[in-house]
């Protein structure tokens, strides 16, 4: 057991650090940067995609086949996102600023991101419990994702009127509850051996609903055919990476 809290601290660690990605937009040029976004946008998906269905939802079925509860699971995964989306009226901005948020939006964004993390750092912890491999392979997810997620944040949080240095330091108190949601997670499980069987499915539907609702989405703005095509082979290997972890276990 102390192995796997090694693992999932220092996997939530790497995770949390990457809320300092924003300083690097300061170097690239605002269109550049939208345009490199949109392929690490699409690789994101394929990932997410990949690590529900090849690694997760495998171990949430088992040699017993799929059961009603595990289905249920998954959609109360997609369901936890959705109302957390309602609720702080807040969803995944993963383009760079944009004229549409206003100041208040900016601390709305820094409620739901750490929600957001919290979540995170249980689905981590979660898979790490399944086994190593499963939780190599959604820390990799996940931080594909937070990637450009980061740099959609800490773009919000400039156009919200922060300061860079007080947006960085924000965000990255925000990407912290992904800590917290870990050592729960892990303290919860001493105790309650069946809890991965109930997170699993959770984290199965979570990735489901992030892939499909928040970044789906944002690849159909893009109508050009070559970027398209580009998109599609991004999410693609997205796929490829997660099936080539297969090879890990």
């Amino acid at each position: 057991m102390n192995e796997v809290w090694l693992y999932v601290l220092s996997s939530v660690l790497v995770i949390s650090l990457l809320s300092f990605v924003g300083v690097l937009t300061f170097a690239v040029r605002v269109s550049r940067l939208k345009t490199i976004l949109i392929y690490l946008i699409s690789f994101s998906a394929g990932a997410l995609f990949g690590d529900a269905f090849l690694h997760l939802l495998p171990e949430a079925i088992g040699d017993g086949g799929i059961a009603l509860s595990t289905s249920f699971g998954i959609l109360g995964g997609i369901v936890i996102f959705f109302v957390l989306e309602k609720i702080i009226h807040w969803q995944h901005c993963h383009m760079p600023i944009t004229t549409s948020h206003v100041h208040s939006f900016a601390y709305m964004n820094i409620i739901g991101d750490g929600l957001h993390n919290f979540i995170d750092g249980v689905i981590i912890a979660a898979s790490y419990l399944v086994n190593v491999q499963a939780g190599i392979a959604t820390t990799l997810a996940v931080a594909l994702h937070e990637i450009p997620q980061e740099i959609g944040d800490f773009g919000v949080l400039l156009h919200g009127g922060f300061s860079k240095t007080k947006a960085l330091i924000l965000n990255f108190v925000s990407a912290l509850a992904a800590i917290v949601g870990a050592i729960i997670t892990l303290w919860v499980s001493s105790f309650a051996e069946q809890l991965v069987a109930y997170l699993v499915p959770v984290a199965v539907g979570g990735f489901i609903y992030i892939a499909g609702s928040d970044l789906i989405p944002e690849l159909h703005k893009e109508n050009t055919f070559i970027r398209s095509v580009l998109q599609v082979i991004a999410f693609l290997i997205g796929i490829l990476v997660m099936a080539a972890l297969l090879t890990l276990e």
